[in-house]
């Protein structure tokens, strides 16, 4: 069959849900209201405070703090909790960026360590292989909605007395042993930016259970004031970090349709991990190929025929709900990567490369970063590719499309 690539027919010509979804009712009634009163920063209206305690509630703990963004908001949580300048956070190398200039924004040196080679979860194993007596705080990140082995995690964590903050950007709606992640450490930070689940465009809440912890984080988020303080008394060096209230009124209706959502893309994701178990892919010698095809074939890697051709990547254990910000799909057939990626997006299925190892990133090692050997975040690079938050929002019967592309372009590249 010709690819589309070569100029054959895409499997699908339809085009995927758009992000963020049509405006509720309710976001449309709540943003006006705000819009009309004139009140649009944190500090003149109740809709920021009423956001922080929903998530915070939500996340099972007391207190909540609003902020601009998730960096920040992580940046807030470790000054917070006392980290600063001479101090190590350990952070998984397979996440974003921010993760680890969020440690440079509070003076602390990120220690960048392994995933699990599984799950892609950061690793307590790396983790108690690299706390040194500076190391501070270790932050897991629940990576694609999924949360983090926080039990593993929590336990290196008391033994050597560590804070952990918890990167919930991904991960709104998301379950631990039936436990709401965020309240799970010593503070959690959840994003609103323009691609996670919900999203005011940029925006993010800090949330956590200690009233110190929350009293700092709040004084970081507000020029150093203290909680019912005065105005004009700025006894601690603090920024304004704040959300405003029109971004507050898009965000608390979500709430009353985030388990929809979820439920939603668990179906989709469920469907295509059933598809891919009948997925069909011969291995055989690489053939020479021709065109665009011929440019798929990957002849220095031997694969593994004990294996699928593509596998979902799984969940790490303790997960009772994945909020499936991304589904994350290894692909174990021999083919070139920017091949894959650039023949599925010609199908009419796009998929996203994923992460680069953290280590690898000049900028964050020139500014003090101390990265260790992270083998099973290079082998994730070379194999995991990512299908996206808008796609899993599409009906569980297009799973089909995903699967009959990956056949298509796979069986090109044999």
């Amino acid at each position: 069959m010709k690819l589309a690539i070569d100029g054959g027919t895409p499997v699908r010509s339809a085009s995927w849900p758009s992000w963020p979804p049509p405006l509720s009712a309710g976001q449309r009634e709540l943003v006006t209201e705000v819009l009309e009163s004139g009140l649009w920063g944190a500090t003149q209206g109740s809709l920021c405070t009423d956001l922080a305690a929903a998530f915070a509630a939500r996340s099972a703990v007391p207190h909540g703090v609003t902020v601009g963004n998730a960096t920040l908001g992580l940046f807030a949580a470790l000054r917070g909790l006392g980290v600063g300048p001479g101090d190590e956070v350990i952070i998984p190398a397979y996440t974003f960026v921010a993760s680890a200039t969020s440690v440079i924004l509070a003076g602390a040196v990120p220690v960048i360590v392994d995933v699990d080679p599984v799950d892609l979860h950061l690793s307590a194993a790396a983790v108690e292989a690299a706390v040194t007596p500076r190391t501070a705080a270790i932050m897991p990140v629940h990576l694609a909605g999924s949360p983090a082995d926080m039990d593993a995690l929590t336990a290196v964590a008391v033994r050597h007395g560590l804070a952990v903050v918890e990167d919930c950007a991904q991960s709104h709606g998301a379950l631990y042993r039936g436990r709401p992640v965020g309240g799970l450490g010593d503070a959690g930070v959840f994003s609103f930016q323009a691609s996670k689940a919900m999203t005011a465009g940029e925006g993010g809440v800090i949330v956590c259970r200690d009233e110190g912890v929350h009293a700092r984080t709040w004084s970081a988020c507000n020029l150093g004031r203290r909680l019912g303080g005065e105005w004009y008394g700025h006894p601690e060096v603090g920024w304004n970090l704040r959300l405003t209230e029109i971004q507050a009124a898009l965000l608390l209706p979500w709430l009353d349709r985030l388990e929809e959502e979820i439920a939603r893309r668990n179906a989709f994701c469920e469907a295509v991990e059933r598809e891919l178990g009948r997925l069909s892919v011969p291995w055989g010698p690489a053939s020479a190929g021709s065109g665009a095809a011929g440019a798929g074939v990957s002849s220095s890697v031997e694969p593994d025929r004990s294996l699928p051709p593509v596998t979902v990547v799984p969940q790490p254990p303790g997960t009772t709900l994945d909020s499936r910000h991304l589904l994350m799909l290894r692909v174990n057939a021999p083919v070139d990567r920017e091949f894959l990626l650039a023949a599925m997006a010609a199908e009419g299925v796009p998929l996203d490369g994923g992460y680069p190892p953290l280590g690898t990133m000049s900028a964050l090692t020139e500014a003090g970063a101390r990265v260790e050997p992270c083998p099973a975040v290079e082998a994730a690079s070379r194999t995991v590719v990512w299908v996206r938050q808008s796609m899993l929002m599409e009906e569980a019967d297009a799973a089909s499309d995903v699967v009959e592309a990956l056949a298509k372009v796979l069986g090109a590249a044999r």
